[in-house]
């Protein structure tokens, strides 16, 4: 956005004057425009949702099916897993280039959407938290296999307040022993693989940033 070149301006509010004295503006701000990638994500995601989404919206709300067609097209195309980071066959793309996306899915169906974009709730701990190993064998596979991942953390006791999380991981030699329960988790019973969330410190003063741990929890489900 470019600002004009201000010499002398004087300005009156009611009886008080005041003058700005002679500066000249910095011309080069930041540039809102998108990139060319960004407008083919967006042209792909809007084309999408008018031809694949939206003449079969109304059937999924009345029938509940859950939209596995559409997932496994819109893998086809990369509308899909696209947090994975490149090194794990992904695209990496930015929270703002994803919002894009979701925007013209959702103007198909936010429900649908949330179907398509759901699978990220679980990937997301693994790319900013998960070793490369962990990467390669859990985000790798979504990308190889159509799989979905999951995000298991709220509680029937503890929905936005992460820190009253009651399940529980106790080690038993070398494997840990989860106990608890969890609900409201998006893509539940259809997913490959689960971010699961509990609390490992047995000590109940410690404070929630020391208190939970993050585990992986594999089933054996596939999109066909």
């Amino acid at each position: 956005m470019a600002f004009p070149k201000f010499s002398s301006i004087t300005c009156q509010i009611g009886i008080r004057t005041f003058s700005l004295s002679s500066r000249v503006f910095n011309t080069a701000g930041p540039s809102l425009a998108l990139s060319d990638e960004q407008c083919e994500i967006q042209a792909t995601a809007r084309k999408f949702a008018r031809e694949e989404i939206i003449p079969v919206a109304a059937h999924h709300d009345r029938t509940g099916e859950y939209p596995w067609e559409i997932l496994k097209k819109a893998r086809e195309l990369g509308l899909i897993n696209y947090f994975i980071p490149e090194h794990c066959g992904g695209h990496g793309l930015s929270v703002f280039t994803t919002s894009l996306l979701n925007e013209e899915l959702s103007y198909g169906c936010s429900g649908i959407c949330l179907a398509i974009e759901g699978s990220n709730l679980g990937q997301i701990p693994l790319v900013l938290r998960g070793n490369q190993e962990q990467q390669k064998k859990y985000l790798g596979r979504l990308i190889e296999e159509p799989l979905l991942a999951a995000c298991a953390v709220t509680e029937p006791s503890a929905g936005s307040d992460v820190s009253g999380i009651k399940t529980k991981a106790v080690k038993k030699g070398d494997e840990y022993i989860l106990n608890g329960q969890k609900m409201w988790i998006t893509n539940g019973g259809l997913a490959n693989w689960y971010f699961v969330l509990a609390r490992t410190a047995e000590d109940p003063k410690t404070p929630p940033s020391k208190a939970f741990t993050g585990f992986i929890v594999e089933v054996k489900i596939y999109l066909s």
